[in-house]
């Protein structure tokens, strides 16, 4: 499933294309994805002007200047892709093969600019993405977002915040960097990555990372900074380009290239510093890969 820092590539795609287009026509292609659409659907959406492209933990918001925003989530293989009225070919190289049947295209936003006509092209083989609609004054009430922890970019994560949340838990600390509901947007690659960057455990209590006070410990800080900085490289080269993870202009992203832990079981560990090998081991039916000598 793509990560936060996929989709903030797909957000950083779309928006020169989407913001300030006109949606002349929404074309909905079956009536459901994962979930069935919302009630009048394109009617509610054609004719809008498109205001903003925004993103919360993996989910991408489109703002209309109907006051609406669209919430879509990407699901499993779900992907956008931008093409001319004039152009039905996919830009782009591609390394892994993507389907083009069009009985994948799904969702279609025909739009209209200054600069011509063009389509954003919704593309679901799996139909494990959804799309809804909704007051953007509800947003924060939305049940997929209300209750997301602090995103892992900017000054909303620190290390005081995940104090407060970690504090006497004995769950992993894995599985409570999973936890959507301590920090939004983090999946299984990324927490492993942070993980090995910070030179924790995943199998360590969270809790163990908290002073009884409540104070967080030097390891904590330096988690919040591996969290940020792996975050930034992956947004930096376009995301992880996993299975069916493509780019809006066609590319895949090649962080894949720099995982230092991640699907490498059986390889050397990458710290340069120690000599010990890369394990796996399955932590809530979730495959986790780490270096046991490094990571304490």
């Amino acid at each position: 499933m793509p990560e936060l820092p996929e989709v903030e590539t797909v957000r950083r795609g779309l928006a020169p294309a989407m913001e300030g287009s006109r949606i002349g026509r929404l074309e909905l292609r079956r009536a459901d994805l994962r979930f069935p659409f919302p009630p009048g659907f394109a009617e509610r959406v054609s004719g809008t002007r498109i205001v903003g492209i925004g993103r919360r933990a993996k989910y991408l918001l489109i703002d209309l200047d109907s006051n609406e925003t669209v919430v879509a989530h990407l699901g499993m293989s779900g992907s956008f892709r931008i093409e001319q009225e004039t152009e039905n070919e996919l830009p782009g190289t591609f390394h892994h093969a993507r389907s083009k049947d069009e009985k994948h295209d799904h969702v279609i936003f025909h739009l209209e600019r200054a600069g011509g006509s063009m389509r954003v092209i919704y593309n679901d083989p799996r139909r494990f993405g959804f799309m809804d609609l909704l007051p953007r004054v509800d947003l924060d009430n939305y049940p997929a977002l209300r209750q997301l922890g602090p995103e892992p970019v900017g000054n909303a994560l620190d290390a005081e915040g995940l104090a407060v949340r970690f504090a006497g838990r004995s769950q992993p600390l894995k599985a409570a960097l999973l936890d959507q509901s301590n920090i939004a947007g983090l999946g299984n690659i990324y927490v492993c990555e942070a993980l090995w960057r910070a030179g924790l455990s995943p199998k360590k209590p969270a809790g163990a990372t908290v002073t009884p006070t409540g104070r967080p410990k030097r390891e904590l800080f330096e988690l919040v900074d591996a969290i940020r900085a792996v975050i930034a490289d992956a947004i930096a080269a376009g995301g992880s380009s996993l299975r069916d993870h493509i780019r809006t202009d066609g590319t895949l992203g090649y962080f894949q290239h720099t995982f230092r832990v991640y699907d490498r079981e059986g390889h050397a560990c990458a710290n340069p510093e120690c000599d010990g090998t890369v394990a796996r081991i399955v932590q809530s039916g979730r495959s986790t890969f780490f270096c046991s000598r490094c990571q304490k």
